[in-house]
């Protein structure tokens, strides 16, 4: 029998955990024997969620460690954390019951050395060359001489009293100052923003629009410089529509918004110097241009004279052009006369004969010939105009017979109109007199209604609900202090109004001042 059923367990004197509580013990052992740690490892399987954690891993040739770095220390961050990056990072160690494992809290990231950060910069400069954003082919022209010039750097530091003591120097102009921090972990942010927020500025706005912009810094380590290396400053730089001057560090200083630029300037200075021409130099520049133009007008025009005397010269002399045709003027005038003379016997001889075929008969039987044929045109007149008259009042005759009845139509139709518009205005005149009683019935329905939120909102209401109003010397008593203060109090209720002070026969204030016990049986009023 015994054979069919398992035997029972021996007892043990080892306790039993849960899984809670043995992982609950292995978080404070590593957490107690871990504190605040430093790592030196390889960054690998780096990712970064939608949350703003960063979850990554320290790893050398033997091992891995899981590392996780929460939101608010990401922001803080000078130095962010890139796959295959050496870094040594400052956290505490702790463990994830979730899965069994244990990781490390980063709360702090700085590479293994400046060949880390090198080899970083150079990746990051791979990087965003591949994308096109250091093409020569898309920087733009800087303005020989512009207007408004916008300045991104520290308002505090010497690099922008430099910068305005220069161009005040070469050529003066109006200056914008975006003041941005050019170190530490807000750098990058705001000298992003800074050009952004110069391209965009509307032109012809109240604040004018820069036509270019100057983006500088005095000099410094490469770990003081690193702000000016993050991609979001090479991107904003890259994608300003202003042409930009990058002067970051000294002459032997470089960053990637170098790359990015428009223009890179050796020192703060020489992007002034970039920025703006010599005012001086332009000036001379101008005058020797202006004499240069004097003298090569007046040198034009001395060769222009000069070809129109050699052309003169070529030319034949008036009094020769004129003297042929003044002799042949001088032998018709000399002929004019005798050949008017014999025209006019011509003449004369052709008017003779024909005056006398003219006699006195041969005109009338002309008048008479000629009053016949105005008499038989008269007549062909009067019968054409006659035929005329008649097809027109033909025509007018079948007009008329179509007239009558348009206009019977007409009348009729205009009948309806005036008709129907008669009924269209007894139909508004009926409305137009009920409006009136109608607008006011509508007003006093809100009157009355407003009337009510009066009443509801009004303190009458308040003290129906329980509430009451106390008053101290004819003044209403908002405080403790204000009743103490008071000679006597008046309380308020919805359905009338008691005098405490009165009442007892001391005021609160005197009663105080005398440190009178309160009586049994009556209560405090506060």
């Amino acid at each position: 029998m015994s054979d069919l059923f398992e035997d029972s367990p021996a007892p043990s004197n080892s306790p039993d955990f849960t899984v809670s509580e043995l992982s609950g013990a292995v978080k404070k052992v590593i957490e107690g024997e871990f504190g605040l740690v430093r790592v030196r490892g390889e960054v690998g399987r780096l990712s970064r969620p939608a949350s703003g954690h960063l979850y990554f891993a320290l790893k050398d040739d033997k091992a891995s460690l899981d590392a996780v770095s929460w939101k608010g220390q990401v922001a803080r961050m000078q130095v962010r954390p890139e796959e295959g990056m050496e870094v040594i990072v400052t956290g505490r160690m702790t463990t994830f019951p979730g899965q069994s494992k244990y990781q490390l809290i980063v709360e702090d990231v700085v590479p293994a050395g400046a060949g880390a950060l090198m080899a970083m910069l150079e990746k990051r400069r791979a990087m965003l060359g591949g994308e096109g954003l250091f093409d020569p082919a898309r920087k733009k022209p800087i303005p020989y001489l512009p207007q408004v010039i916008g300045v991104v750097t520290s308002p505090s530091g010497a690099v922008i009293r430099d910068i305005l003591h220069r161009l005040a120097e070469r050529f003066p102009r109006h200056v914008l100052i975006w003041p941005v921090a050019v170190q530490g972990q807000a750098c990058a942010a705001e000298v992003s923003a800074a050009i952004r927020g110069f391209n965009a500025i509307e032109a012809g706005g109240p604040v004018p629009r820069p036509d270019v912009i100057i983006v500088a810094r005095g000099g410094g380590s490469l770990e003081d410089l690193w702000g000016f290396n993050e991609e979001i400053v090479v991107r904003a730089a890259a994608a300003s529509r202003i042409p930009l001057i990058s002067a970051v560090g000294h002459e032997t200083d470089t960053t990637l918004i170098d790359y990015a630029a428009d223009l890179r300037a050796p020192t703060p200075t020489a992007a002034a110097e970039f920025a703006v021409p010599v005012r001086l130099d332009l000036i001379a520049t101008n005058e020797g241009l202006g004499a240069r133009l004097i003298r090569s007008v007046a040198l034009g025009m001395g060769r222009k004279s000069e070809r129109m005397r050699d052309l003169a010269r070529a030319l034949p002399r008036a009094e020769m052009l004129v003297q042929g045709p003044a002799q042949r003027l001088d032998l018709w005038s000399g002929k004019l006369g005798a050949a008017l003379g014999l025209g006019v016997s011509r003449k004369r001889g052709v008017f003779e004969a024909r005056a006398g075929v003219l006699r006195p008969e041969t005109l009338l039987r002309l008048v008479e010939r000629r009053a016949l044929g105005l008499e038989r045109a008269g007549e062909a007149l009067a019968a054409r105009l006659a035929r005329r008259m008649d097809f027109a009042k033909a025509g007018l005759d079948k007009w008329a017979s179509r007239l009558a009845p348009s206009l019977s139509r007409l009348i009729g139709d205009a009948g309806r109109r005036g008709a129907e518009g008669r009924g269209k205005l007894t139909a508004l005149s009926a409305r137009l007199d009920a409006a009136p009683a109608q607008r006011l019935a509508d007003l006093v329905r809100r009157l009355e209604a407003l009337d009510r939120t009066r009443t509801t909102l009004g303190y009458a209401e308040t003290l129906k609900r329980g509430y009451a109003v106390v008053r101290g010397d004819g003044a209403v008593v908002t405080g403790r202090a204000g009743a103490e203060a008071a000679a006597g109090l008046e309380i308020e209720f919805h359905d009338g109004r008691v005098a405490v002070g009165h009442g007892l026969g001391i005021g609160i204030g005197a009663a105080k001042k005398a440190k009178a016990p309160v009586g049994p049986g009556q209560g405090s009023l506060f």
